[in-house]
């Protein structure tokens, strides 16, 4: 399953479901809110987001190639999980 923005509806759902074999689910803001309200699942997105700036050459566009800056997300995603995975534990007393 994969959470996309409101502006992403249309036929990227269906080519989605179709070519990919993935379920988009469009997270929708309702039209009482006002103002920023953290919509649900969004947050998660927007962490990892943040998380992958945290690597210097993913604040700005430096690649010239989509190969190059795929495998920079993918090491910089390698170096946050192995950093969640090497965090000691707090025991279970």
């Amino acid at each position: 399953m994969v959470w996309a923005d409101g502006g992403y509806t249309g036929i990227l759902v269906e080519y989605c479901l179709a070519a990919l074999t993935l379920v988009l689910a469009i997270v929708k803001r309702t039209d009482d809110m006002r103002g920023f309200v953290v919509l649900p699942k969004r947050w998660i997105v927007e962490r990892f987001f943040a998380h992958l700036m945290r690597s210097r050459r993913l604040v700005r566009d430096f690649e010239r190639s989509t190969t190059s800056a795929e495998a920079t997300v993918y090491w910089s995603a390698t170096m946050l999980m192995t950093r969640c995975l090497a965090r000691p534990r707090p025991s279970r007393a």
